[in-house]
């Protein structure tokens, strides 16, 4: 990513956010649009030039979520914070990613799938629309079906397979598998 392309954000403590390219004071909800709008920008703290970009995006994501349609059920972060300090929490961040990338590829593939829909700039109709969305909807949940099983599978392959290794590595350090001590009966 060029740094030159890459829009600055400074936060000040007023807690006030100023675009420094249009030279103007910006709302949170400016940042959500220029993440809508795919824009490159940081956020950075005015005194300290700390890097603010993702505690803004959190921000955004927790007004989202208190906005009376949230993504994720309390379980569901529940889970996620029950992997901060994990010793799995670098590999829960990158299945994560991968996850949401596969969804977003599947989202763009059903976008490319409604441009057939388009006559010019208009849709050919809403009906139309309709009915091409009943199609998709069950399509996409079964891709995503077969997806998320693929995943699972993967995950616990690999959460298996470091299990392997570091049981590995401690019987090669000499140390006894676990439940067993050196020397002596389970207890």
């Amino acid at each position: 990513m060029n740094a030159a392309a890459m829009r600055l954000i400074k936060k000040y403590p007023n807690r006030r956010l100023y675009d420094t390219q249009t030279s103007s004071y910006i709302t949170l909800e400016d940042v959500k649009q220029l993440v809508l709008d795919t824009e490159n920008f940081q956020v950075l703290d005015a005194k300290s030039n700390e890097d603010l970009t993702r505690s803004i995006l959190l921000q955004i994501i927790l007004e989202e979520e208190s906005a009376g349609a949230p993504m994720f059920s309390s379980s569901v972060l529940s889970q996620i914070i029950r992997f901060y300090g994990n010793a799995m929490q670098g590999i829960m961040g990158t299945y994560l990613e991968k996850n949401l990338q596969a969804f977003m590829d599947i989202q763009s593939k059903m976008q490319d799938q409604g441009k057939n829909l388009v006559d010019g700039k208009n849709f050919v109709s809403p009906e139309l629309w309709s009915q091409f969305m009943s199609v998709q909807t069950p399509m996409i949940q079964s891709m995503m079906s077969n997806y998320i099983d693929q995943s699972k599978n993967i995950f616990v392959q690999m959460q298996d397979q470091f299990q392997n290794q570091t049981f590995s590595l401690f019987n090669n350090l000499g140390f006894p598998p676990p439940g067993q001590e050196k020397g002596g009966e389970e207890s």
